[in-house]
């Protein structure tokens, strides 16, 4: 007897996975689930039990994904959930409704990994049968970004929202004096010659890059600033790919100013060539 996984399949095995109100096994001749431990049927080679999936799998997932959340704010507020001695996964989901963004990348991302469980199972059964193992396709979780927010060119009525998530940026830095040596080589300027604003669905100002030329063959990036809470989701890199997309044709070398304390966002200039240009050292 042998079956295969389809998605309703997978998305059935998932829901009583996570289900904790009995124990349930996979009837592989009728291709269902039914309520019942695999040693107290009558065929235990028609019958086979679930993919184990106990709450300390998914308070041990939480917090990977919270380790690896690259969301200053939501991390804290994710960790001090997980550090509660009680309630331990209502509060975790209650800090993730806070921020809409992560929420939607933390369901993808318990899906994606407790899909891995399945297709091991699956795989073990397979094995037994005789049959190659087959994988399952990594998930991009970067389309989220694509899908959830509107990018469109910035307007002069954009500005008091520019201005107020500038402040902010600025009041985030550790360093007062080094920020004024920043605001001095690159000062506020909105929405430029080239501006892309990045909304969500409310029309919330969630971020927004733009540039000024300096020349006719010089088109220097002034500000890349996102929200708090839409940071660590691909936002970024997301107003970077549109705004290079828009300037092309400009024929102009494009450069940006990276702050030592956003060096991680080097990455993602290196992913659309860009290289180094200059290095600044500052003593004090």
């Amino acid at each position: 007897m042998r079956f295969e996984l389809d998605e309703i399949l997978i998305n059935e095995i998932l829901f009583y996975m996570e289900n904790q109100d009995g124990d349930f096994v996979f009837d592989i001749s009728e291709k269902k689930i039914t309520k019942g431990a695999a040693n107290d049927l009558s065929s235990n080679e028609r019958f086979v039990p679930l993919p184990e999936w106990k709450p300390q799998d998914g308070y041990r997932l939480m917090e990977k994904f919270t380790a690896e959340l690259k969301n200053p704010a939501a991390r804290v507020e994710l960790s001090d959930a997980l550090n509660k001695n009680k309630g331990v996964f209502r509060s975790f989901k209650n800090a993730l409704e806070q921020y809409p963004e992560i929420e939607k990348l933390w369901f993808r991302f318990k899906q994606k990994k407790m899909k891995d469980v399945v297709f091991a199972w699956y795989n073990s059964l397979r094995a037994e049968w005789g049959l190659e193992p087959v994988g399952i396709e990594p998930e991009d979780n970067s389309s989220l970004v694509l899908e959830d927010f509107i990018l469109r060119e910035g307007k002069d009525s954009d500005f008091e929202n520019a201005a107020a998530l500038h402040a902010l940026c600025i009041e985030e830095r550790e360093d007062k004096n080094l920020s004024g040596l920043l605001e001095e080589a690159n000062p506020f300027t909105f929405p430029g010659d080239l501006c892309i604003i990045a909304e969500n669905a409310n029309g919330d100002f969630c971020g927004y890059i733009c540039a000024v030329k300096d020349s006719l063959s010089h088109l220097r990036i002034c500000q890349l600033e996102v929200q708090n809470e839409y940071r660590g989701i691909g936002l970024g890199k997301t107003l970077l790919a549109k705004f290079l997309e828009k300037a092309q044709g400009l024929n102009a070398n494009i450069t940006i100013d990276l702050p030592n304390e956003a060096e991680f966002f080097s990455r993602a200039l290196h992913l659309e060539n860009f290289k180094p240009f200059l290095q600044r050292y500052v003593l004090k």
